[in-house]
C-alpha cells in the first residue's frame, strides 16, 4: 500500500469532489437522451436513425431542464440535510460533555495537536464496538462513538479510533462520501420506483399495455444502468480512504499497534442493529451490518466498500 501526503490525499478529495458534481449530470444527461431514443425508436416501430432522430433531439431538449431541476433540488436536499439523515439512520445523539469527560479531552488533546477544529461527538448506545465521522463543512463535522467502544476499549485504543476517523475529516473523506451516497440514493430510489410501478401494473392491469409496460421497462434499465456506474464511483473512493485513515491515526498518535488493537476488538463485534441501509453503513471504520456467509461470498468482497480488517492490521503492524 503506498501512502501519500496529506495535503496530496486532500486535494486528490477535492478533484473527485469537482469531478463527481460534473460527473453526475452528465451521465443524468447521457441515460435521458439514451431513454428518450429508446422510447421514440419503439414507439415508431422504426429503426431509421434518419427519421427518429430530430424528433428524439426535440424531446431530450425538452425534457432536460425539468429532469435536471428535479435531479438538482432533490440533491441540494439530501446534501444539507444528511446529518439529520445520518442521525436518523444510526440512532446517534449527542454526548455529553460532563458525563464523558475521558473522551472529550482525547478528542480535544488530538484537535489540538493538528490544529483542527473540535467536531461534533455523537454516541449510539449499542454496546457493539464501531464509530464513524460525517459532515460537509467545520459546522456539521461529527464523530459517532458507539457505547460499547467508549466502554470497551482503553485510552490508547480509544485515541487511535478517535484519530481514524479525525483523519476521515482532515483529509475530507467525509465530504466526497456524502456526494457520492447522495448520488447512489438518487439512482436507487429511482430504480425502486420503476421496479414498484412494474408490480403494480402487472397485478392492476391484465391485459397490459404494450406501450405502457415498454416505457417503464427502460425506465428500468435506465435507473439500474445510473445505480451501477454511481455504485461502481463509490466502490472507487471507498476502500483506499480506509487505508489512508489507518495511516492518519498512526501519525497522530505515533502508535499504530493501539490502532492494530481496536480493531481486532472491534472486528469481533461491530455490528450496530439500528444499522440498516447500505449507503450509511460505508461511513462505519468496520461494516456495522451482520455479515452472512454464502457462496457469493467472493464475488461481494470485490464491491466491499471496506478493505479486509485483517489486510488493516498487518499493515499497522509493520509500521
Amino acid at each position: 500500500m503506498q501512502y501519500v501526503g496529506i495535503q496530496t490525499q486532500q486535494s486528490r478529495n477535492n478533484l473527485r469532489s469537482a469531478f463527481l458534481l460534473f460527473l453526475f449530470p452528465c451521465l443524468v444527461a447521457a441515460l435521458l437522451y439514451l431513454s428518450c431514443y429508446l422510447l421514440v425508436l419503439f414507439g415508431q416501430g422504426k429503426s431509421m436513425e434518419i427519421e427518429i432522430m430530430p424528433m428524439v433531439n426535440h424531446f431530450f431538449l425538452s425534457s432536460l431542464p425539468y429532469t435536471m431541476g428535479i435531479v438538482i433540488i432533490w440533491f441540494l436536499i439530501a446534501y444539507w440535510a444528511n446529518t439529520s439523515i445520518i442521525n436518523s439512520a444510526t440512532g446517534s445523539k449527542p454526548l455529553d460533555r460532563q458525563k464523558n469527560k475521558r473522551v472529550y479531552n482525547l478528542v480535544e488533546n488530538l484537535c489540538m495537536s493538528q490544529g483542527m477544529k473540535m467536531p461534533k461527538i455523537n454516541i449510539i448506545y449499542d454496546s457493539s464496538l464501531n464509530a464513524f465521522a460525517s459532515g460537509i463543512n467545520e459546522r456539521t463535522y461529527t464523530v459517532t462513538l458507539s457505547e460499547g467502544i467508549i466502554k470497551k476499549l482503553n485510552d490508547e485504543e480509544l485515541e487511535a479510533v478517535i484519530a481514524h476517523e479525525l483523519s476521515h475529516i482532515r483529509n475530507r473523506d467525509v465530504r466526497l462520501l456524502i456526494i457520492s451516497i447522495v448520488f447512489v440514493g438518487i439512482f436507487s430510489m429511482l430504480t425502486q420506483i420503476t421496479l414498484y410501478a412494474i408490480t403494480h401494473m402487472r397485478m392492476r392491469n391484465n391485459k397490459g399495455s404494450g406501450a405502457i409496460f415498454l416505457f417503464i421497462l427502460v425506465a428500468l434499465v435506465i435507473a439500474a444502468i445510473g445505480y451501477l456506474f454511481s455504485s461502481l464511483m463509490r466502490f472507487a473512493i471507498s476502500r483506499k480512504r480506509e487505508y489512508m485513515a489507518d495511516a492518519g491515526s498512526a501519525e497522530m498518535t505515533k502508535n499504530p499497534l493501539a490502532l492494530a488493537s481496536a480493531l481486532r476488538k472491534i472486528s469481533a463485534d461491530p455490528a450496530i442493529e439500528a444499522v440498516e441501509r447500505k449507503d450509511v453503513a460505508q461511513l462505519f471504520i468496520q461494516n456495522p451490518k451482520k455479515k452472512s456467509k454464502s457462496i457469493f461470498s467472493g464475488i461481494n468482497g470485490l464491491f466491499a466498500t471496506h478493505p479486509p480488517i485483517e489486510k488493516r492490521i498487518e499493515i499497522l503492524e509493520q509500521f
